[in-house]
């Protein structure tokens, strides 16, 4: 039985990552300059946080956030509509032999971070790392 890469502990392989930062800046690069033919898209203002790729870089998931947080259910489902135009977009301007297909997901990076920051805030955590 063939084993999953990752349930070992090992964790992406130098090529994931390296198709991972050409797919998210590329991408960045697409919805900057407003590439895809869909107003709605072109109207929002989208960070892309991060590209996972699968180990066999045939899925790439996007993790996106609209700037200023608003329009997070949307951005999603604008994305997800366009995908095929976007695929397309990437695949030409990046060359490569194969280009994943494409999925996006809510950047769930900086909750994250506001809930870390707001836990080292309080007063109970603050002692037990001062002591």
């Amino acid at each position: 039985m063939a084993k999953n890469k990752f349930q070992d502990g090992a964790g992406p392989s130098q090529r994931q990552l390296r198709v991972g930062e050409l797919i998210r800046r590329a991408l960045s690069e697409v919805l900057a300059r407003g590439d895809v033919h869909d107003p709605d898209l072109n109207r929002m203002s989208i960070t892309v946080g991060e590209v996972r790729t699968s180990p066999d870089l045939k899925i790439a998931t996007a993790y996106v956030l609209p700037l200023g947080g608003q329009g997070q259910d949307e951005v999603v489902q604008l994305l997800a509509r366009n995908k095929g135009e976007i695929r397309r977009t990437i695949g030409k301007k990046l060359g490569l032999k194969y280009t994943p297909d494409l999925r996006f997901q809510l950047d769930q990076t900086f909750d994250q971070m506001d809930d870390t920051r707001r836990m080292l805030g309080q007063d109970a955590v603050r002692r037990d790392i001062d002591d």
